[in-house]
């Protein structure tokens, strides 16, 4: 017994000290360097302070619409509702979301809708859409605006953000700084 227990005894001081000590220190020097040091990426717009990185919920007919939550965009409990593609309940929540969006954006067809506008991703606070979600709400934004809408996509061409090293991802947007960007406009 004493040749299993001195062992177990040094190995658990051991993984105390490096992975409340040593382990602790390195992530929390990483988290200094990187943007934000570790807080975030923020903005401030007229006294108030957005993060870039969390979805924030739009639903006014003047701004880009974020994608769904299902968690209401409350970073505090971020997750998915687990509903499968095939539960009714999802389905009838998604149906809810196209016919909501169909409603505000009438010359779009239900087919020209991408998926990201009306479902929910994993996390329930990605806080970027799809250029094409951002697309299928020009002629809304701009009506609501009174701008042209080549002005409106001017602005989705300026912030549309590029795959990490052109590989991994797809093209997106982030809905904030665009909505932000959108607000400086002049009429």
């Amino acid at each position: 017994m004493k040749n299993n227990l001195i062992p177990a005894i040094r190995l658990t001081l051991v993984c105390l000290v490096f992975f409340c000590g040593v382990y602790t220190l390195a992530v929390w020097g990483v988290a200094q360097v990187a943007p934000g040091q570790g807080k975030g990426l923020t903005i401030v717009h007229e006294g108030k302070r957005h993060h870039v990185n969390v979805a924030q919920k739009f639903s006014s007919d003047e701004y880009f619409w974020s994608r769904p939550s299902a968690v209401d965009y409350n970073a505090a409990s971020s997750g998915g509702s687990n509903k499968g593609p095939t539960n009714p309940d999802y389905l009838t929540q998604v149906q809810a979301r196209i016919d909501t969006f169909l409603i505000h954006n009438p010359e779009i067809r239900k087919e020209d809708i991408p998926s990201d506008i009306v479902t929910a991703s994993g996390s329930g606070l990605d806080p970027h859409i799809s250029v094409q979600g951002a697309t299928v709400q020009v002629k809304r934004i701009a009506r609501a605006r009174g701008i042209s809408e080549e002005i409106v996509q001017e602005l989705i061409a300026k912030h549309t953000e590029k795959p990490l090293f052109g590989l991994f991802g797809t093209e997106h947007i982030n809905v904030l700084k665009l909505n932000l960007d959108l607000n400086n406009l002049k009429k």
